[in-house]
């Protein structure tokens, strides 16, 4: 009989939060939230304590939302090379019990350690060391271990913060399927609500379907959700050596203010096209789709896609399609709060490519070249030294990003 794996999903609780107290000791037990800048659209939790949590403060709300509910909440910016710089020592850890260690996000980790009961001792043995290690760094992680990634990451939010959890064959329908139908991946707030119309509000309920329903409402990843409500998950934990290439490069600002005509977006556009060209170029990619994610002022949002034919990664190619999804999708009776490109189905740029029969392959090759030649000055004489003379007018990019083109006219500076 095939013995079954071994899976643990370490997350590390309320981190950035937990981050911040520890640079900084005097936080510890207040009420602190970790928040964009308001000024620049950001004012969002991004993370709380656990005493901020107690008041209802949630992560991804409103900070003036947040202040309501605890007018005494401390707020502290975020500190990403803090937390980047923690997330690696917190990995480190990880891999002296097993190299198979699948990152997931900055604060959350898969780790395979079915070859290592041996040397370690069963999976709750290696949750509970790990716990251990990561608590004299003045810092915590909540552990679910199970027979694989799915239940392994269910379970580390069962028991917060600290704590493991560990699922097995013979449990999980215990412990998991009375839980809502959206504490598992990939059920989103719209896919609760087709789910909801067919009287499915827990994960049981979800396993007892019919997946060939679930097929019908939700394609392929219908089928998925059976699977996984059901235990059935055999995806492999990657180690970084062995995960795949990227498969997508994107960018996406927030804007000091809304967008309201054509005109506005374009430059952010603009802006936006010539980060994602770059970084397309300096990783050795060109891409056959492009992707728009179009967000309102209520944060409701629109995704729209189109093929890249033939493939490319120049800026303007970009600029080109993406404000063809834009007249589209968008009529501007609302305003766009933030925008997002996202360049994908890449390939490397030495594959062959078939020849568009509309012809243009002369264009996108001196696109790319001129482009190139951009980026070598900027790495030469500074992020600022070459940019468009549109982007001189007044933008509404946070000034976090305008270090890109160095100082413009009318920008928050």
């Amino acid at each position: 009989m095939e013995t079954d794996r071994v899976i643990l999903h370490c997350d590390l609780n309320n981190f950035y939060a937990t981050a911040a107290c520890r640079q900084n000791p005097e936080l510890k037990g207040l009420p602190l939230a970790v928040c964009g800048n308001p000024a620049h659209r950001h004012g969002i939790v991004l993370a709380k304590s656990e005493e901020a949590k107690k008041y209802g403060v949630k992560t991804g709300e409103v900070l003036w939302q947040a202040q309501q509910k605890c007018p005494g909440l401390v707020t502290v910016p975020p500190d990403f090379p803090q937390y980047t710089e923690l997330s690696k020592k917190v990995q480190e850890l990880y891999r002296r019990f097993t190299d198979q260690v699948e990152p997931f996000g900055i604060d959350e980790c898969w780790l395979d350690v079915t070859g290592s009961s041996h040397l370690f001792g069963s999976g709750r043995d290696i949750a509970d060391r790990l716990r251990q290690l990561v608590k004299d760094r003045d810092l915590t992680i909540s552990v679910g271990v199970s027979f694989n990634k799915i239940f392994a990451k269910m379970g580390s939010d069962l028991k917060k913060p600290d704590g493991t959890t560990v699922i097995t064959r013979e449990n999980y329908r215990s412990l998991l399927w009375p839980l809502p139908v959206n504490d598992m991946m990939m059920v989103g707030r719209s896919t609760k609500t087709t789910l909801d119309r067919y009287g499915i509000y827990n994960i049981g309920q979800l396993a007892q379907a019919s997946p060939v329903m679930l097929e019908k409402l939700f394609g392929i990843n219908g089928r998925k959700l059976w699977d996984y409500a059901n235990g059935r998950d055999e995806s492999p934990v990657l180690s970084l050596e062995t995960m795949a290439e990227a498969k997508s490069v994107g960018h996406g600002i927030t804007c000091t203010r809304d967008l309201r005509n054509e005109k506005e977006a374009l430059q952010i556009l603009h802006f936006l096209a010539q980060r994602v060209a770059r970084r397309l170029r300096e990783s050795g990619f060109l891409a056959q789709s492009l992707s728009l994610i179009i967000r309102r002022p209520d944060l409701s949002f629109r995704s729209c896609q189109c093929p890249l034919q033939p493939a490319g990664r120049s800026a303007q190619l970009l600029v080109d399609e993406a404000l063809a999804l834009l007249r589209k999708h968008h009529d501007w009776q609302t305003p766009i709060r933030a925008l997002s490109l996202q360049a994908g189905s890449l390939i490397h740029d030495d594959t062959p490519l078939q020849q568009c029969l509309w012809g243009g392959e002369d264009r996108r090759r001196q696109e790319e070249k001129l482009e190139a030649v951009t980026d070598q000055l900027r790495r030469r004489f500074g992020a600022g030294s070459i940019f468009r003379a549109s982007l001189l007018l007044d933008m509404a990019v946070p000034e976090i990003y305008q270090g890109d083109f160095g100082v413009m006219p009318g920008s928050r500076v």
